[in-house]
Parts: structure tokens; sequence; C-alpha cells
């Protein structure tokens, strides 16, 4: 208890700031799922486009759905559950499509879940030789977009499961052309999955003009 409560009040004190970062945006609303991530934390959090109750709820959802799904199917599927702004995205392995459809249900009926991605695949579960791979080119694309520094990495979650990269996110049409460039072009990634929200970002007022 608390751990939660520190937790709960580190997160209050970004609030503020994070709000006022978040408010200076206008949503899109628009969800895409076409082809085509102490002080170190603390900073994390003042960079996210997301208020930091948001982040905060992510993580709760991603808990909640992870136990529930656990408590029902156990060892029998490989589920990866990751929500950014509430939108959850599901990945990996299921036994057949009902247990797909079971589990998407299942992360639906989570608090505050506002949509689903439901990218599992009906089939044998992965070996960890091949999630050790996955989480490999997750750590290249993320490298890239660091070094291509085209836009703040912070607004860009990067997901790889079987070699797909998945890209969430709160990002301008521009931020999410450039991050899904990026991750195409790293060796090893199959295809690039695009799971974002999109933002409109008002454009920077111009300089005062000088004195006279």
């Amino acid at each position: 208890m608390s751990k939660l409560v520190t937790r709960l009040n580190r997160a209050s004190g970004l609030l503020r700031a994070a709000a006022l970062a978040a408010a200076a945006l206008t949503l899109g609303g628009c969800i895409e799922a076409a082809l085509v991530g102490g002080a170190a934390s603390g900073a994390l959090m003042a960079n996210d486009r997301r208020v930091a109750e948001i982040v905060l709820g992510d993580e709760r959802v991603e808990a909640t759905a992870s136990n529930r799904i656990s408590t029902r199917f156990g060892d029998k599927v490989h589920v990866n559950i990751t929500s950014f702004n509430y939108t959850v995205l599901l990945s990996g392995e299921v036994p057949d499509a009902k247990a797909k459809a079971e589990i998407e249900r299942i992360a639906s009926e989570v608090e505050r879940v506002k949509a689903v991605v439901n990218e599992l695949q009906v089939g044998a579960q992965s070996a960890f030789t091949a999630r050790g791979n996955d989480t490999y080119l997750t750590g290249r694309v993320k490298a890239a977009m660091v070094g291509a520094n085209k836009f703040n990495t912070n607004h860009v979650k990067v997901v790889t499961e079987a070699g797909v990269v998945f890209l969430m996110g709160l990002v301008t049409r521009k931020e999410g052309d450039d991050a899904t460039e990026i991750a195409r072009a790293i060796g090893g990634v199959q295809k690039v999955i695009r799971v974002f929200e999109y933002v409109t970002v008002p454009a920077a007022a111009p300089a005062p003009a000088p004195a006279k």
C-alpha cells in the first residue's frame, strides 16, 4: 500500500505539467490499424502526451487484463497486452479462434478500455528464442528512431511479435509516417502495423519583430 501511495503522489506532482502539454493537443480520435517503452521515469512521463493519470491508467489496464487472462487460460496461451491511451493491443499466440475471441472480450471489459486491436495469432506458442529476437528487433527500431532524430521517441511505443512491429502512440501524421519508414528499414522486420491515435499540434507562434 505504501508503494502505491508513493507512486500516486509522484504522479500527482507531474499531472499539472503534463496536463498543460496535453491541453495544447487536439485529439483526432482516429485509431488506425493498418500495415505500413526515480527521476528517469518522471522525465519520461513528463514528455508523454498522455496525462499522468492516463499513463498510470494504462498500466492498470495491462495488469488487470493480464491477471484475468492468466486466471482463465493459464499457460495455454501466450498473450502480450499493451495499453496506450486506453487502446489495447493484443499480440501473441492462442490455440484456437474461440480463445482469441474470448481474450478480446476479457480485455474489452476492463474499465476505461475504449478499443481493442486483436492481433493474436492462432497457432503454437512461439519459442523463447523467437521472443528474444523480437526483443532485439524492438531495441533496434527504438535505437534507429533515436538516431534519426525526427520526432520525440517518447511519443511512439514499439511492440514486436514474430518479427511484426506494432507502433502505438499519440502522434501527428508526419510522426507516424516517419516512425513507420524507420521501422520498415530495419533488417528482420517482417511488416509494420500502425495502431496510432492522431493528434494535431498547433504551429509555433512566429517570433516577435525586433523593437525599433
